[in-house]
């Protein structure tokens, strides 16, 4: 198994933060991609290539990944996001780098917002600091957006429209890269110290934690 880019204690139990780059890891995460997609009722193929413009994160135990998320790197094919909101990304294109983040996972039973909040944290490092994106797109189900929009500062920049790839309809969300920093630097690493704030952004690194990842990042690129 590769290294983690970073070790997570959560009540004792330690996960490990990795980039999945071997078919093993790659297909660990899409078992579980497709069991919690199956779960909600959406179709189509959700198994994870050797994409060199995506980059797939686990959360994992002894091997057990129960959190998964992937990173799509615009490119001369572009983002899935084209697909239906082409109008709506190319808006942004004019204005920076741009990003998504696709096939998004995590196990219900493993009840820790620091799981999912850690991973989109490697997420935007990846996007930011590695590969200079200035805004993260994610197209998700009508029904989530609050979600996203109260717990990772998303904002809807189109509204539902019908999604072939998973036979149901989706909203387009953006954040920018450079909110995500003022988050962090405002509540990263406070965890259940941040009385009153109901965001993840408390469960994100600290930035002290934030600059070793984007270290061993850089020494492992």
């Amino acid at each position: 198994m590769n290294p983690s880019i970073i070790d997570v204690t959560i009540n004792e139990r330690v996960f490990g933060i990795r980039a999945a780059d071997i078919d093993t890891q790659r297909n660990s995460a899409s078992m579980l991609i497709s069991k919690m997609y199956a779960w909600r009722g959406y179709s189509g193929n959700h198994q994870i290539g050797n994409d060199p413009n995506r980059i797939t994160l686990t959360a994992s135990d002894h091997g057990q990944v129960f959190g998964t998320l992937s990173l799509g790197l615009d490119s001369e094919i572009g983002l899935m996001a084209d697909q239906v909101f082409a109008d709506y990304v190319d808006t942004q294109r004019n204005s920076g780098k741009v990003c998504e983040i696709i096939k998004l996972a995590v196990d219900p039973a493993i009840k820790s917002k620091a799981v999912l909040a850690s991973l989109f944290h490697v997420a935007l490092i990846y996007a930011r600091d590695l590969n200079g994106c200035t805004h993260i797109f994610i197209e998700v189900n009508p029904r989530h957006r609050r979600f996203y929009e109260a717990m990772l500062g998303f904002q809807t920049v189109c509204e539902a429209r019908p999604n072939p790839r998973v036979q149901a309809p989706a909203v387009l969300l953006s954040a920018a890269t450079a909110y995500g920093t003022e988050q962090v630097a405002k509540w990263g690493g406070m965890q259940d110290k941040a009385v009153g704030e109901r965001s993840l952004f408390p469960w994100f690194f600290s930035q002290r934690e934030e600059a070793g990842i984007i270290n061993r990042l850089r020494q492992l690129g």
